[in-house]
């Protein structure tokens, strides 16, 4: 592996944590589920289309363990200035 190929990778992991790092559960859970599921359905079946329905299929189950971890009847709201915060569902 080049130098080149290794900074361009270590680039786009950090990219894709930094992303997360501001997600709901709900929202983290979908994209690590989704992720996952892409990287074992590809090895899996050694193709694009397995990594898509492995994609998929592990989008809908992270989906459904985040929203098991948010607080019922909590939305997420940012204020004015970015911030997030939880409150009351209007």
């Amino acid at each position: 592996m080049t130098g080149s190929k290794y900074h361009e990778k270590i680039i786009v992991a950090i990219a894709i944590v930094g992303a997360l790092a501001s997600c709901s559960a709900t929202e983290r859970g979908t994209a690590i589920g989704a992720g996952t599921g892409a990287v074992i359905g590809g090895v899996a079946t050694n193709s694009w289309g397995g990594a898509a329905v492995g994609a998929v299929a592990g989008g809908v189950v992270g989906n459904l363990i985040g929203r098991s971890h948010e607080r019922r009847g909590y939305c997420v709201y940012r204020d004015r200035y970015g911030s997030r915060y939880e409150a009351r569902c209007r």
